[in-house]
């Protein structure tokens, strides 16, 4: 399983690291306090400019891992100050999700204009021409940009015919489309907790891995050593994540061997979403009950709508989101399980933090975490026998795993079981798009829609815990649902979803 960054190769070694502990460990304390010099075990650093910052950053990587907050930059703190509290069996979160690592943050700047080495000093001057402001000027043989006169329209930019001008932006704050980050007094990105949706785009983005969320791996790991009967619950989002040549039934038997009891598709959840929004849809919308219906599957979509769209949130769908519906299904099953929901998202860590989700999703760990657990149990996913998977998930619900995914699936749901019925769709994926759709939306431009909003660009398949590049495992997704049978649920899990909603 390659890494797509040194980023997340970094990331992956502090969950491996977190995970032996948590299996092996008979000194917690100070093996946790060992983790930084493994991450940098010589003299020489290998990417920052001195091995002390490089396990500075490790030793907050571990403490996020661990499910604890950020040490104070101007105090002396342990890294395993908590750690006691987080060495539990049950889920551990210090809220917030998100956080910036200061030590690791390199002060991008937030938006300038820099004439670079490309510069021929031409005769035309199309910069000097184009700015409005007179910030440029010809200084030691090429253009040069005055700071405090620039108003960084970027017209001086469009205007070089030699691309001699570069923009720079903050990557983390460019990614975040709901303009949650901003910049602290010393320079460094600062995460708004009251806007973030934790959809995780700014971790992905940063090239400096200062930003990170919380885990709670060493809890999961706990209750399994603890003889806790763990079940995963795996996203549509997996095929493809751990290597083209493992299957589902492969995933299980290495679950198996790291101590879970059982292996769920959310898939299954999907289906019982897919028809009961189906039949919402035509029994609220098209009769006028609703001027349009939101889908709920994706958490910071719908954080999105209840935070900063608060007159249209009635109009999100109320059937249970995947991960719930499929959480609910085993509890019902199995009512001593403890459930993981395995899938791409951060923002499902939130979701599944709700009191109303709580007592039905135990954990919630991404594919990256798992990969981790796997390389500390030195687990080969593609040498290993594959068990039986025992589902009845279609086509259509693992389909949710790609945007567009989820108003296709209740599209042909309706037009199979409502073939008269006229079905209209939006999507909108990112953020900033997910914003102009609602927007819309609230002006009564999409009246009679099916709306569907995915936090990340293409879908869950861009969440940022995912393992491999998004447009690949857009196309591993639909090899699945092409090969699945059958390709749509039945429609008698209507009468399922509508017990599992009432269920406490």
């Amino acid at each position: 399983m390659k890494s797509q960054s040194v980023v997340t190769e970094i990331r992956r070694k502090i969950f491996a690291e977190v995970a032996r502990v948590a299996y092996k460990s008979k000194d917690i304390k100070s093996d946790i306090e060992a983790i930084p010099y493994t991450i940098t075990p010589d003299e020489e650093p290998k990417y920052r400019e001195s091995i002390y910052r490089e396990r500075q950053i490790a030793a907050e990587r571990v403490r996020l891992a661990m499910g604890l907050s950020l040490r104070p930059a101007n105090k002396p703190v342990h890294i395993t100050s908590g750690v006691t509290k987080s060495n539990v069996s049950d889920k551990y979160y210090e809220p917030p999700l998100m956080q910036v690592i200061p030590s690791a943050c390199d002060k991008c700047p937030e938006n300038e204009y820099e004439v670079t080495n490309q510069c021929r000093n031409c005769v035309a001057h199309y910069c000097i021409k184009a700015c409005p402001k007179g910030a440029i000027s010809v200084v030691n043989g090429k253009s040069f940009i005055d700071k405090e006169k620039c108003i960084k329209c970027g017209k001086c930019k469009a205007a070089c015919p030699y691309d001699a001008i570069a923009h720079k932006v903050r990557p983390c704050a460019s990614a975040c489309g709901i303009k949650a980050i901003s910049t602290d007094e010393f320079g460094r990105a600062s995460i708004d907790n009251d806007k973030c949706v934790a959809c995780g785009q700014c971790m992905s983005a940063c090239p400096f891995g200062a930003i990170a969320d919380k885990s709670q791996i060493f809890q999961l790991i706990q209750a399994i050593k603890k003889g806790d009967k763990v079940i995963a619950a795996v996203a549509p989002a997996i095929a493809g994540q751990f290597g083209v040549k493992v299957n589902l039934g492969k995933i299980k038997t290495a679950l198996l061997k790291l101590g879970f009891a059982d292996m769920y598709e959310v898939a299954e959840g999907a289906d019982m979403g897919c028809i009961a929004e189906a039949h919402h849809y035509v029994n609220t919308v098209k009769t006028g009950k609703m001027p349009f219906l939101l889908t709920s599957c994706c958490p910071a979509w719908a954080s999105l709508i209840k935070s900063q769209f608060p007159t249209i949130a009635s109009e999100v769908s109320s059937e249970l989101t995947p991960m719930v519906a499929t959480a609910r299904k085993i509890k019902e099953e199995v009512p001593e399980a403890r459930v993981v929901f395995i899938g791409p998202c951060a923002a499902k860590k939130l979701e599944a933090s709700r009191k109303a989700v709580r007592s039905h999703v135990d954990f919630v760990i991404t594919f990256e975490e798992l990969a981790g657990i796997f390389d500390a149990k030195e687990i080969d996913l593609e040498g290993l026998e594959e068990s039986v998977v025992n589902t009845n998930a279609s086509g259509a619900g693992r389909g949710y795993a790609v945007a567009g995914g989820v108003a296709e699936a209740i599209r042909c749901a309706i037009n199979e079981f409502y073939p008269e019925t006229t079905v209209t769709i939006h999507h909108a994926e990112g953020l900033s798009d997910c914003k102009m759709m609602l927007n819309l939306a609230k002006a009564g431009k999409l009246n009679g829609s099916m709306i569907e909003g995915m936090g990340c660009l293409g879908g869950c398949v861009a969440g940022v815990g995912t393992i491999i590049p998004p447009e690949k495992a857009k196309i591993l997704v639909g090899q699945v649902v092409k090969n699945s049978e059958p390709k749509l649920p039945s429609n008698d899990l209507l009468e399922v979803a509508e017990r599992l909603t009432k269920m406490d």
